[in-house]
C-alpha cells in the first residue's frame, strides 16, 4: 500500500512538472514566484533528444549510404 502512495506521488510529480514547463518556459514566459525553476526545465529538455534532432541525424546517415 505504501509502494503505491510513492508511485502515485511521483506519478503527480510528473505530471505537475509538465504543467508547468507547458504553462511557462515553454511560452517563453518567466516562472512567477521561482524562475529558477523555470531555468532547470529549459536546461533539462534542451539535453534531450527530439523527433526534429532524430529526423536529422537519420537524414545525414541516409545520405551516406
Amino acid at each position: 500500500m505504501t509502494l503505491m502512495i510513492v508511485l502515485m506521488l511521483g506519478i503527480l510529480a510528473l505530471a505537475g512538472t509538465v504543467v508547468l514547463y507547458v504553462a511557462y518556459p515553454h511560452r517563453g514566459a518567466e516562472v512567477p514566484q521561482a524562475p529558477w525553476l523555470g531555468d532547470v526545465l529549459r536546461r533539462g529538455v534542451a539535453s534531450l533528444p527530439t523527433l526534429d534532432n532524430q529526423a536529422e541525424r537519420e537524414d545525414v546517415t541516409a545520405g551516406s549510404r
